[in-house]
């Protein structure tokens, strides 16, 4: 998987940008949430995800992790492909459809185009949980603890470990180790409790 791109903009559109890494032009679908964040910037970083279907591999950028944690688990719900989240990312912004999953904001999420009744109330029981015990370890945990957890965990998920399975591990080792210990210590620990 590309975890990132950083390079040279070329073009910058609201659904699409083009970044030029080491001479090698990508073109990157993004939200229009990531749109208003990448300003006019020259040289820019991306995390991205790479969807793999039969017909096509497709790219798509987010300029701060939390909205590419946010795609991944909007794609997971049984309905939502990866252009669909993309649009209601666009729609919504990463902060607004935490509220409104938390706050169980039906007719919010209809509002989106694409996005029928059964597919939000679905959103709803399927992300809900994850959006509180997300907001439960944001509250316990300083930026830069937050900062750590997210990097240590998206390290393991490239190594093929599953989300849940290290999240509970991850928090466990954070506690226990000082503030600015390494990325590389804290990935060591949780693959040593694993």
């Amino acid at each position: 998987m590309i975890n990132h791109l950083n390079g040279r903009l070329i073009e910058k559109h609201p659904s699409h940008v083009i970044i030029e890494c080491n001479g090698v032009g990508y073109f990157v679908n993004i939200s229009l949430h990531t749109f208003d964040k990448i300003g006019k910037n020259e040289n820019l970083k991306l995390y991205t995800y790479l969807s793999i279907r039969e017909d096509a591999h497709t790219l798509f950028g987010f300029a701060e992790e939390d909205e590419r944690v946010m795609y991944k688990q909007l794609i997971s719900v049984s309905g939502i492909g990866p252009s669909t989240a993309i649009i209601i990312l666009s729609s919504l912004g990463p902060k607004n459809l935490k509220e409104a999953l938390l706050n169980e904001e039906v007719a919010v999420l209809q509002s989106i185009k694409g996005i029928g009744g059964k597919t939000a109330q679905r959103m709803v029981i399927e992300l809900k949980d994850k959006m509180e015990k997300d907001t439960e370890i944001q509250l316990q945990m300083d930026g830069g603890q937050r900062a750590l957890r997210m990097e240590a965990l998206s390290a393991l998920q490239v190594l093929g470990f599953e989300r849940k399975r290290v999240e509970k591990t991850i928090d466990i080792i954070l506690k226990r180790m000082p503030e600015k210990t390494p990325i590389e210590e804290i990935i060591k620990n949780v693959l040593k409790e694993m």
